[in-house]
């Protein structure tokens, strides 16, 4: 069987995040957008860790259920934490996703990382001041069937791989225990295709979740695994082994590190204008931020045809969010009452957005929701749209219509993109 998996998001216990990342609301919109299996966030926050006590119930070996909606998405215990260290003589930072098989891990991590001086309490993606490597030794030595997983491994200030912060190997990074790291997780600025041309990666599961603030924002990228049935050792044996039918991906240009730049001085470069130009932003005399799509450039062991003719990895599919299509079709905010109407009829009618994107006829899409829905539906299957590009913390435009359709309404919907994610 094939599920849907969004194993990387957040709780209303972290910061910048929405106050309706809770266990109810989580399941209805996984519900909505046809995921199958979510994390279950932030397990290190002791309150937080509380409500997932509470409100989730253990269904089969290491998932679990909403108690409110025992037939809805199952939950993976997973998390996300933090590390700012000095390691080679440079500052590193770093986030991680740790997933655990049930609650006696878990709880038997959080006691280690709180002796080791981690303030839980703080945030649902805590700060620790543990080099990744340390910070892996502490999961595996409590139980070797945890997962350690580099987070949006290219992001320049909490990537692994990221130019302010990360190194430029897992090696250099983990050491000896580089062979633990059984995945990575792309970020919303890479896709699958840019982690195909580096070779320590090709034994590895490349990974796409959306690193959710906001439900609304669930499912914007996951991973479909191939798997007997939903358990944490079959997940577990799916990542370790590649077993994965696809993954569905941000367009990457979306992503808000995709380019090179600095936001405050409105500068923004390709990796070819970089080369040419440097890395010092021209307006100010100080660093750019290196974008992603460089990042890759340097790290890089293949060529892009290289990787494209020689990789035998999963396949993946770039789509746009249906809120946001539907917000260039209504020349609205993706969060307006129009949209989410219109966005709450077709999941209904439909079955989930992940339907509507992937699989549902046009024919029948333009039937239901009309002409203009059914053009951008295929238009962004097809990747003809206009994106211009993220760069230094502003997220890539998508304009399905072009540069001068659907314009009205695009301030609208990035100030509402903004608030949500």
């Amino acid at each position: 069987m094939e599920v849907v998996a969004d194993l990387h998001l957040h709780s209303k216990y972290s910061r910048a995040v929405s106050s309706q990342m809770m266990i109810p609301e989580i399941a209805k919109w996984a519900t909505k957008k046809g995921i199958g299996l979510v994390g279950s966030a932030d397990w290190t926050h002791p309150l937080w860790l509380a409500e997932l006590k509470q409100k989730l119930v253990e269904i089969g070996e290491g998932v679990f259920a909403c108690r409110q909606d025992l037939a809805g998405p199952k939950f993976l215990l997973t998390t996300e934490i933090a590390s700012i260290f000095s390691q080679g003589g440079k500052i590193r930072r770093i986030h991680t996703m740790v997933f655990a098989p049930n609650f006696s891990v878990v709880e038997k991590i959080n006691e280690k990382l709180r002796g080791r001086g981690a303030n839980l309490l703080a945030d649902g993606r805590p700060m620790t001041g543990l080099p990744v490597k340390d910070l892996a030794e502490i999961v595996f030595s409590v139980s070797p069937e945890c997962l350690v997983i580099p987070s949006h491994l290219w992001t320049p200030w909490f990537g692994t791989y990221g130019d302010k912060g990360g190194f430029d190997s897992l090696e250099e990074g983990y050491g000896n225990l580089s062979g633990n790291i059984l995945a990575i997780e792309t970020g919303l600025s890479s896709d699958p295709a840019m982690n195909f041309r580096v070779a320590e990666l090709d034994n590895r599961s490349i990974l796409s979740f959306s690193d959710a603030h906001s439900p609304s924002m669930l499912g914007r990228e996951a991973t479909v695994f191939k798997v007997e049935d939903v358990s944490y050792p079959n997940i577990h044996q799916a990542i370790k082994t590649q077993q994965i039918a696809y993954t569905i991906e941000f367009y990457p240009e979306e992503g808000k590190y995709h380019f090179t730049g600095h936001r405050n001085c409105g500068v923004r470069q390709s990796p070819e204008e970089t080369k040419k130009l440097g890395e010092t932003c021209p307006v100010c005399g100080k660093p750019l931020t290196v974008g992603v799509m460089l990042r890759v450039e340097e790290l890089a062991t293949r060529t892009k045809e290289e990787a494209a003719g020689t990789s035998q990895r999963p396949k993946f599919f770039k789509m746009v969010p249906l809120l946001e299509i539907l917000a260039e079709v209504f020349q609205s905010g993706s969060l307006s009452k129009t949209v989410l109407e219109k966005y709450d009829f077709l999941v209904k009618h439909f079955g989930s957005e992940l339907t509507i994107l992937l699989k549902s006829n046009l024919e029948e899409i333009t039937k239901v929701a009309g002409e203009k829905l059914g053009e951008g539906i295929k238009r962004v299957r097809e990747g003809r749209i206009v994106v211009d590009p993220g760069y230094d913390g502003v997220f890539g435009t998508v304009k399905i219509w072009g540069a001068e359709e659907g314009k009205d309404g695009e301030e609208a919907r990035e100030k509402e993109g903004e608030k949500s994610r």
